[in-house]
């Protein structure tokens, strides 16, 4: 969030500062993102992905293009499946990284990027580490093998966006508070805020456990909603790159976007869209 100072005055005489108030914003104003993962590549994905689809919800699924067979969707459907959501690294064949020589863990990383582009046609950028196994060496090594985001295992319990990516930790599991923490994430309503929901699993745990209509309610409770942008993993990493890129004037009176992509913002609460390339007035 940016707040800048504007002069406001009169001709041979300088008033006092007024303070405005800058804020980033997601698309179209937003001020509260829903964003979904789930590991491994299930059959269970199937159902998932259409009750994801009924409601509008957006999500990343994390797979491993080395594992065959054991209940696993095929590489040939993921293109249509996974279409509408996002495909991300998940290592080649699951291992315990963070136990792997770091020539192992780039190998693993590259494969499986490599694999699941073929498969999916489009860069594949994020990632979720392999039994939550992880370390900064690790992390380190992300960024070179192409590696915009990775997330870790556990609960937060709270909507705040992450302050480092590579470690991004989810909301909750869903089988973690779930209804309790979506009725919180819905009323939230202070406007000078970014809140993000992640919520993590697997999808095979719905029928392992008989708790598919744990995220049927949850679906119905937090979809389809006009104050929520739905979003893959990527999307918000991109999006925030790119807001993070605006240039504003020292006076606050102009800002350019240099990315290709829209970002908005609000300034004294009016919403204001910055599209791709383009300089704004502000006044």
């Amino acid at each position: 969030m940016r707040q800048l100072y504007i002069r406001e005055g009169s001709i041979g005489k300088m008033e006092a500062k007024k303070l405005r108030n800058i804020y980033i914003c997601f698309p179209e104003g937003k001020h509260k993102v829903l964003t979904m993962s789930y590991d491994d590549g299930r059959e269970e994905d199937r159902r998932l992905i259409a009750l994801f689809n009924r409601y509008g919800i957006k999500g990343t699924f994390h797979v491993n293009s080395g594992i065959t067979g054991d209940n696993r969707i095929p590489l040939s459907e993921y293109r249509t499946l996974y279409e509408g959501h996002e495909v991300s690294c998940h290592t080649y064949t699951h291992p315990t990284i963070a136990r792997c020589p770091l020539e192992q863990v780039a190998e693993q990383i590259i494969e499986d990027r490599r694999e699941l582009e073929r498969a999916v046609g489009y860069p594949v950028r994020g990632m979720s580490y392999p039994n939550g196994s992880y370390s900064k060496e690790i992390m380190d090594l992300l960024p070179a093998l192409g590696i915009r985001y990775s997330r870790i295992v556990g609960n937060s319990e709270h909507f705040a966006m992450p302050e480092n990516y590579l470690e991004w930790k989810a909301t909750c599991h869903h089988n973690h508070n779930l209804l309790r923490l979506g009725e919180e994430f819905i009323n939230l309503y202070k406007t000078q805020y970014l809140y993000m929901m992640y919520v993590w699993g697997h999808s095979y745990e719905f029928t392992q456990m008989n708790n598919w209509s744990v995220m049927e309610d949850f679906c119905k409770l937090v979809g389809q909603r006009e104050d929520i942008w739905y979003a893959t993993n990527i999307q918000i990493v991109d999006y925030m790159d790119a807001a993070d890129r605006l240039q504003f004037t020292i006076s606050g009176d102009l800002v350019y976007n240099p990315s290709f992509q829209s970002v908005w913002i609000s300034v004294d609460n009016q919403i204001i869209e910055i599209k791709g390339g383009q300089t704004v007035s502000l006044f």
